[in-house]
């Protein structure tokens, strides 16, 4: 009752940006599916008249379907960029296998017979095609643009991974943020959407035959005009951001952002994490969100704008551990001891770099690093029947290149043997995987723990002052109480977050500072 609740409140707050991203859903969904009709059709048509090409035809659409659809989109984005294009490129060709094979299949499904008879009735191929064959077969053809309408619905939701929009941005967000509400804010229109467009497109299906025909025809004018509605004008400005979804609903990310800096001037679309530096790199945003000690920083030539008024909160990177680990095998707490206040800012991100934009294996980094600090041994060989230590990473190169040094102390110093779960995901992941036991150990950062673990009360997050031990201490008390979990000592640097630019844009506009950017935007 309580999520209910939390969940009406929820659209009533954002009840501008649920209309709107409602409208891009169905836009996106209309102006897929008016391409996957238009070139599907005549394709099934074709393969009606010459049938030894279907096998290739469907199963390379078959194909399509089978490949992710994120791995897709980030095939589409380097030949289209981000934004509408390649969403809707990616949401055609999921669409193009059901009208295909339903309208191979409707028109094969036409009785020989009845076929017959009208060319001895004098028609010609076309008159065959339009008077007989389209109408038998309009209700399986609209059998497949019913599912695929349905299909494009669901798959609309990653749309905004590419700054496309949708009901995927509230989605994305809550995953993010573990927060149930905002997912369901998302995921409980975009079903609507899909028992929508099925209930309306099966109600035409079951038409009578010559009402059927108008009904396809009124569809063909529909389409288009639904797909107009992503076309709406959309509030542009001197520049423009792209952020991740993390950072669009997290208190200390837009939100804490824009209050003390009053970035009210500032238009933004969402993307995925991973295509925010390539978006900037590219031109095609000006303004995102990153971390201070990401390695595309500096591969890409990024300035990273000084946040003057204290508007981020500490980062600082600290072990997370499951105490019953520590019990059962003490000697690991002095083994993983040996990181504590080992690595800084400059350091992190040169080994970022190296991951990042050298594309070197986190393992060599992390051996490498240890060598040169003196702390790399040879690994113990396996004792058969030790326990297994499982060390879990979020889904990132700083990450990866953390739990490599962490493995490869325990496995030199200690008996155990290890098993490195990399690449979990969102924070939540990481957290409810380590509070089940399906891993003993993984890197966090206090803000994170703060604000989107605990979420305390403002006024709790208010008296901390931004001050790292303070942070730091209040985290790993309510952590022990809350969860039974320990945070360990930090290992030395802040990956806070940071608004980036393109550092000779930035340099063109007298940009240094986020107050420099407020500034510039009310200019």
């Amino acid at each position: 009752m309580e999520t209910l609740t939390a969940l009406f409140a929820f659209w009533h707050e954002q009840a501008g940006k649920l209309g709107e991203q409602t409208v891009q859903h169905i836009g996106l969904t209309a102006a897929s599916l008016l391409l996957a009709v238009l070139v599907g059709v005549p394709l099934g048509l074709w393969l009606a008249r010459r049938p030894r090409w279907a096998p290739a035809v469907l199963g390379g659409a078959g194909v399509l379907q089978t490949v992710p659809s994120i791995a897709l989109l980030g095939f589409l984005i380097p030949l289209l960029g981000i934004g509408a294009v390649p969403a809707i490129c990616a949401l055609f060709l999921y669409a193009l296998l059901p009208i295909i094979r339903n309208t191979y299949e409707g028109i094969r499904g036409v009785p020989p017979a009845v076929v017959e008879a009208a060319r001895g009735l004098g028609m010609t191929n076309g008159q065959v095609l339009r008077q007989v064959e389209l109408p038998l077969a309009l209700p399986v053809l609209m059998a497949g643009i019913r599912t695929a309408a349905v299909i494009n619905v669901g798959v609309a939701t990653l749309a905004a991974y590419v700054a496309a929009g949708g009901l995927g941005e509230f989605i994305f967000g809550g995953i993010n943020l573990n927060n149930p509400v905002m997912i369901l804010a998302g995921a409980l229109p975009a079903a609507g959407l899909a028992l929508a467009f099925d209930a309306l497109l099966g109600g035409v299906q079951k038409l009578s035959a010559r009402r059927l025909r108008q009904a396809g025809a009124a569809l063909l004018l529909a389409l288009p005009l639904l797909a107009g509605g992503y076309l709406l004008p959309r509030a542009t400005g001197k520049l423009m951001a792209g952020f991740s979804p993390e950072f669009v609903g997290r208190a200390d990310g837009l939100p804490g952002l824009t209050k003390i800096y009053g970035l009210t001037h500032l238009p933004s679309v969402v993307l995925a994490p991973a295509l925010v530096y390539e978006a900037a790199h590219n031109a095609h945003v000006d303004v995102i969100d990153g971390y201070s000690t990401d390695g595309r920083i500096r591969a890409y030539g990024l300035r990273v704008l000084r946040d003057d008024r204290r508007a981020f909160p500490p980062y600082y990177a600290v072990p997370v551990v499951r105490p019953a680990l520590l019990r059962a095998h003490p000697e690991l707490r002095t083994v993983l001891a040996q990181l504590d206040g080992q690595i800084s800012d400059s350091v992190m991100t040169e080994l970022n770099y190296r991951a990042d934009y050298l594309h070197e294996d986190p393992k060599a980094i992390a051996a490498q690093f240890l060598k040169q600090r003196g702390l790399w041994r040879a690994p113990r060989p396996a004792v058969a029947g030790e326990p297994v230590v499982r060390l879990g990473s979020k889904i990132f190169a700083e990450q990866y290149i953390l739990i490599e040094m962490y493995a490869a102390l325990i496995r030199s110093q200690t008996d155990l043997a290890v098993e490195t779960k990399t690449g979990l995901g969102a924070t939540n992941i990481c957290f409810e995987a380590l509070r089940s036991g399906a891993i003993d150990l993984y890197p966090e950062y206090t803000g994170t723990g703060l604000l989107v673990l605990l979420q305390p009360r403002p006024a709790v997050v208010d008296s901390l002052g931004g001050r790292p031990a303070a942070v730091l201490n209040y985290v790993r008390t309510e952590f022990r109480r809350r969860y039974g979990l320990e945070w360990l000592a930090p290992l030395g640097f802040n990956n806070t977050y940071a608004l980036l630019m393109r550092g000779p844009q930035a340099r063109a506009l007298g940009i240094a500072s986020v107050s420099d950017l407020s500034g510039y935007l009310r200019q």
